[in-house]
């Protein structure tokens, strides 16, 4: 028997028919593919909300419905039920921060070139290498299992002429490491790491005029910009061997749980765990970073304007909390203020004390460079320094990145 196509008025759409077309498009719709078996009323009354009024069905020589066995993901436009977000701490890394590093970084460097590489493909009209993504998030991941401080570390490296690029890679590593976390599973790892390192891209399709413009956007300027969310679920759905979990974070990283987001203002019950994580991993480093419209602030204070997005509603408070535990008091890159009058560069994290981390020592008590001194809070002689309060290496003319990168060479 061959498969044909067929149009009729939803009204006459039933369960056990798969749809395959429809009078609008898919992305207005809670359905991310082109193809969706109907299995329960509950999903004839999503098209029916989203303005659909004939559909496209696939059926045999008999008008039957075709038999085709679907995901739950499929089944009813959202992703199944998710894991509560745990208390319990992360388990003991496997390996030093100091063996992981340099592995850490060629993961990293890599990470980047590929993210670099899948944009310009896609804005010439190329598809999208999955197997090479596929294969740096496995590293990424795997690196991450091992001992998550270290790749964390670097995602304090940033280049303002390549923000889309640095951006793409260090939300993805935030985002693994948060899931390490919450302790999910290595295959949901891998879906959310692949996820938000293609979050952003949809900028690939917004005129460069308006995605570096360096002041604030004009009313039509940012309905434009806002569209790179909803373009870049077209790029991704397009592409065979993704997951739908992979496309939700550049759906929803703009989304907040009090339906104040963009693109359809959906609030916490229509939004997933990944979608929830990508909007704070998207708003910490967009904060840390330097770019054309605003310059970078200390992670400290991106921690304290996350906290508050969270206490207004905006963001959801129990993956903010575990965030913060996630990258520490004292994040990697802080500059910090000692007892002693001296400033260091927060390079690696105590999670069991967290006021105690390792710090490279780069001004005295007046605030003149020294060449980089590493030094253990936890473990040190005399005179004895603790940490009194965060300094901005703005100000004090640090760049952060050059002493992070120490041993990466």
């Amino acid at each position: 028997m061959s498969i044909k196509r067929k149009k009729i008025p939803l009204e006459k759409l039933s369960i056990g028919m798969c749809v395959v077309g429809m009078d609008r498009s898919w992305i207005e719709t809670p359905f991310l593919r082109h193809r969706v078996q109907i299995t329960g009323a509950e999903q004839i009354e999503k098209l029916k909300g989203a303005g659909v009024r004939f559909v496209e069905v696939e059926c045999d020589e008999r008008d039957a419905p075709a038999p085709e066995p679907v995901s739950m993901v499929h089944a009813t436009g959202s992703l199944p039920p998710e894991p509560a977000v745990p208390t319990a701490p992360a388990e003991t890394p496997a390996t030093s921060f100091d063996e992981e590093l340099p592995i850490s970084h060629q993961v990293y460097c890599q990470a980047k070139e590929i993210v670099h590489e899948t944009m310009q493909n896609v804005k010439v009209g190329r598809a999208i290498d999955t197997e090479q993504v596929g294969s740096v998030v496995r590293s990424m991941v795997d690196s991450i299992l091992r001992n998550p401080d270290a790749l964390v570390s670097l995602s304090r490296l940033k280049n303002f002429d390549e923000y889309t690029f640095f951006h793409s890679v260090n939300t993805s590593v935030l985002a693994v490491a948060l899931g390490r976390r919450l302790q999910l599973s290595r295959d949901a790892l891998h879906l959310l790491g692949t996820g938000i390192l293609l979050h952003d891209i949809g900028k690939t399709k917004i005129p460069l005029e308006i995605l570096n413009k360096p002041g604030r956007f004009e009313p039509q300027e940012f309905e434009i910009m806002k569209q790179h969310a909803l373009r870049g679920v077209e790029v991704l759905s397009s592409t065979s061997g993704f997951q739908d979990e992979v496309i939700r974070p550049a759906l929803e990283h703009h989304e907040r749980v009090d339906g104040t987001g963009y693109p359809y203002g959906r609030g916490r019950h229509e939004l997933t765990q990944f979608g929830l994580i990508s909007s704070v991993v998207d708003i910490y480093d967009a904060m840390t970073s330097d770019r054309c419209y605003h310059k970078a602030i200390p992670p400290h204070r991106a921690l304290q304007h996350l906290y508050g997005l969270a206490q207004d509603g905006h963001l959801d408070m129990k993956l903010v909390q575990q965030f913060i535990q996630c990258i520490g008091v004292y994040p990697v890159g802080s500059c910090v203020l000692l007892s002693t009058g001296e400033v260091g560069v927060v390079q690696q994290l105590d999670h069991d004390q967290p006021i105690t981390p390792k710090v490279i020592l780069v001004r005295d008590a007046n605030l003149q460079a020294i060449p980089p001194k590493p030094l253990n809070l936890r473990d040190q002689g005399s005179p004895h320094r603790k940490i009194i309060g965060v300094m901005d290496s703005q100000e004090l003319a640090i760049d952060v990145a050059q002493y992070l990168a120490v041993g990466v060479a």
